[in-house]
């Protein structure tokens, strides 16, 4: 089993704040790079990123990749006071499975976030070498997991509830 991990939100420093924390679990890991891919090449992409992707193209990925094979477990952290204290609680309670062969990170995070990944792991008597930190653009997983975490985080903060609460109800389905 292979673990995806990216967040949406964790950085923000002023104003209302959500982080959302995305967790995806796949078991085919190869297929859903390849279909994620052929969603990109059909949407004109290089590669999906929530923030940086128009609504158009972004609703259009949401509804293909919805229909792909995969689990997540979703944590919504309003107003966190202590960012990386609530994303050791989170991930201490998501990470549960014994079979992993992998976690993935987006290699764009702070150093204290994979610090404490690696802290999470060695407490659950997990190789902190199964944790890799990669470019967005090396996994589809990754991408999918941002995708994940931007939709969630979109949807709890209830900013435009008529673009996203369909879409989310539909997420929900995969939750674990």
């Amino acid at each position: 089993m292979l673990i995806f991990i990216d967040e949406s939100g964790i950085h923000k420093k002023v104003d209302h704040s959500t982080f959302s924390l995305a967790y995806i679990e796949l078991k085919d890991s190869k297929e859903i790079d390849k279909k994620i891919i052929d969603i990109e090449e059909k949407l004109k992409i290089k590669s999906f990123h929530w923030a940086e992707t128009a609504w158009p193209i972004k609703e259009k990925f949401i509804i293909e990749v919805l229909k792909l094979n995969f689990k997540a477990k979703i944590a919504i952290i309003k107003n966190p006071v202590n960012p990386g204290k609530e994303l050791e609680k989170v991930l201490s309670h998501a990470i549960i499975e014994k079979n992993i062969k992998n976690v993935y990170i987006d290699g764009k995070k702070p150093k204290w976030y994979e610090h404490k990944i690696k802290k999470i792991l060695r407490d659950k008597n997990l190789s902190v070498k199964k944790l890799k930190t990669v470019k967005d653009t090396q996994f589809a997983g990754i991408r999918l997991g941002d995708m994940v975490a931007g939709l969630a985080r979109s949807y709890f903060d209830k900013k435009n509830p008529e673009r996203f609460d369909k879409y989310y109800k539909k997420l929900k389905k995969r939750l674990l």
